[in-house]
């Protein structure tokens, strides 16, 4: 009777050895393909992330002759897309590249910070005698104001659509006051400083006669300034009137007229027609996503802070 029960005995554990093998073949293959499902996955975050950080998909290999474009779209600010930070680069790589035969500077903006303006606007200019070979003209989209049109009269020629608004030239700081609001609650400010004039417009105080006039004098310097850099950069093409750096804007047509602008014509007509290189380029500094992540939110908590702080900002426009 032990004998039967010996090959039954047998029987069973072949069963199980082979339940066993199984089992250990079936993970082995989901490991495989765990493996193979993760690789794919991280070969195509490698690839994503590469394409938006610019680590791969860069223009350092150019097409031949071409029209080199960059766009300066937004509010021309420290951080901004329209920066002298992202701007300056762009330029210097357009006209260094031996293929590019003329540059175009698509503008759509309504002015900003006079400073990032004025990077802008001296680099197009020392660039221009680098390369003299080398035509720069703006073209103005829906609007070129202010810190926008500082940039674009750095340009040979400025084209226009008939409808664009061109012009705002003038300086402006603007703010809020509180004093009042304060009175009726009762609250009362509580500012110490070194120097009399440490708390300069100061939002919470009341405005002192002299420091108003002070800041309307830094307004004017910067005025000026303004106002010899268009001179400069229009010449005799420029028909001044009364009103013309008083901020006011003009329709794209009107603004020809006054000589603030040159012709009408798009971004594809001043390169099929003008500069004679109809495939455009461009080679605009694009964000990736960690600085569009940086720029939406840290800094516009930045921004708030500094608004909430100081309400005052100084811009050309």
């Amino acid at each position: 009777m032990s004998e039967p029960q010996s090959t039954e005995g047998q029987w069973e554990r072949a069963i199980l050895e082979k339940l066993a093998l199984a089992a250990v073949l079936e993970q082995r293959r989901a490991r495989r393909w765990g493996v193979f499902f993760k690789s794919i996955f991280a070969i195509y975050f490698i690839v994503v992330l590469s394409l938006s950080m610019g680590w791969i998909g860069s223009k350092d290999v150019s097409p031949g002759p071409h029209t080199a474009m960059i766009e300066i779209n937004g509010v021309i600010a420290a951080g901004s897309p329209a920066s002298a930070e992202k701007i300056i680069p762009s330029l210097q790589a357009a006209f260094k590249d031996k293929n590019t035969k003329g540059i175009l500077l698509r503008i759509n903006s309504p002015g900003g910070s006079p400073v990032q303006a004025g990077y802008i606007n001296d680099e197009i200019r020392r660039l221009r005698e680098k390369y003299p070979n080398i035509p720069v003209h703006a073209v103005v989209e829906d609007i070129c104001a202010s810190g926008g049109y500082y940039i674009a009269v750095a340009a040979d020629q400025i084209y226009v659509d008939k409808a664009s608004i061109v012009g705002s030239i003038g300086v402006l700081m603007d703010g809020f006051g509180f004093t009042g609001t304060m009175n009726k609650l009762g609250v009362e400010r509580r500012l110490l400083a070194a120097g009399k004039n440490k708390g300069f417009l100061d939002p919470f105080s009341p405005m002192r006669p002299e420091q108003t006039a002070h800041a309307e004098s830094m307004l004017r310097d910067i005025h000026q300034q303004f106002i010899n850099v268009v001179r400069a950069g229009r010449g005799d093409r420029l028909k001044e009137t009364s009103d013309m750096f008083s901020g006011l804007m003009w329709v794209g047509e009107k603004s020809i007229e006054l000589g603030l602008a040159d012709a009408l014509g798009s971004m594809d007509f001043v390169a099929r027609e003008v500069i004679k290189a109809e495939d455009i380029v461009d080679y605009t500094n694009q964000e990736n996503i960690a600085e569009r992540f940086a720029r939406r939110f840290g800094a516009a908590t930045a921004e708030a802070f500094m608004r909430m702080t100081t309400q005052q900002h100084m811009s050309i426009r």
